[in-house]
């Protein structure tokens, strides 16, 4: 069964967009997120940004394998807003983002309909106007070998086209002589190839971070 290691998230923040219905402003935004600490000073900017505004409603999605996500409606009626934002997250196939929608009401009630169809559409309006990318699922290692060594792990390294995040040479605490260290990532789909590949060769250790 072929490993899936890719996903699909936004490159750049959107720019903010502006929909409106019955006189309520609804202002959409998408941010790229890795942690969900993220989230709170993204918010926290946009209350700054729109003091006037009563409900800053958002959903987000993080991770690759196993996803984190939530829905907030701020307020609103119950599942009105958090969740037709986050089902725009998972009609888009995405993940690693967060939609916040502001809204400034307009002094026309747009019952529980509207209020759905509302936040979905400018969730829908904001994620088409990002630049949709895929990536890649990376999973690093770190390979630790005596400097005479150094040779034989480059090779690897080159003909595998693995890519070097982090090179260090030290001392070895029990012989005296230099040692390095590089940290390596390779897509999932070819992480365990790569594990076992130098994890069979003499004098090199291998570590999965």
């Amino acid at each position: 069964m072929e490993i899936k290691d890719t996903y699909n998230t936004i490159e750049y923040s959107s720019e903010e967009l502006l929909f409106k219905k019955k006189n309520s402003k609804f202002f959409g935004y998408a941010f790229p997120i890795s942690s969900e600490d993220e989230v709170k000073p993204l918010i926290e900017t946009l209350r700054k940004q729109h003091p006037n505004a009563g409900h800053f409603c958002y959903a987000y999605q993080i991770g690759t394998d196993a996803f984190t996500y939530r829905a907030n409606d701020d307020g609103e009626p119950s599942n009105t807003a958090g969740m037709p934002i986050y089902g725009q997250i998972q009609s888009f196939s995405l993940t690693n983002l967060l939609i916040v929608v502001v809204r400034i009401f307009g002094g026309v009630k747009l019952g529980v309909g509207g209020l759905i169809s509302a936040y979905k559409t400018t969730a829908q309006l904001v994620l088409e106007s990002c630049e949709i990318v895929e990536k890649t699922i990376d999973i690093h290692f770190t390979i630790s070998f005596d400097y005479k060594n150094m040779n034989k792990v480059m090779r690897v390294i080159k003909e595998k086209k693995l890519d070097i995040e982090n090179q260090e040479m030290e001392l070895n605490e029990i012989s005296g002589l230099p040692m390095g260290k590089i940290e390596i990532k390779t897509r999932k789909k070819n992480a365990e190839m790569i594990f076992d590949i130098f994890n069979s060769m003499f004098e090199i250790e291998i570590n999965r971070i």
